[in-house]
């Protein structure tokens, strides 16, 4: 981890956790510990991010993508929709 970087966590464990009331706590896919103090920011787990944080996260990621190839998505040929199953009428 770079000094100052930002850290946003978007996965969440369980862990097990005796002195919970549900036995188990939630925890993200880093160490908090040590990322807090040679982050610039992060996001804590759970209560950091959200669903719509999470989906804007990947489309800029898609987005990056697509810059980073040289495409834009104007140019991307449109999915194609799935073939109507064949009835039969016998």
């Amino acid at each position: 981890l770079k000094p100052g970087a930002v850290v946003i966590d978007v996965g969440i464990n369980s862990v097990d956790d005796a002195t919970k009331k549900k036995g188990y706590r939630l925890v993200g896919d880093v160490n908090f510990a040590e990322c807090k103090e040679v982050a610039s920011q992060i996001t804590p787990v759970p209560g950091g991010v959200g669903p719509m944080t999470i989906a804007m996260l990947l489309r800029n990621t898609v987005n990056g993508c697509r810059r980073s190839a040289q495409l834009a998505a104007a140019i991307l040929p449109p999915t194609p929709a799935p073939a109507a199953a064949a009835t039969s009428t016998a």
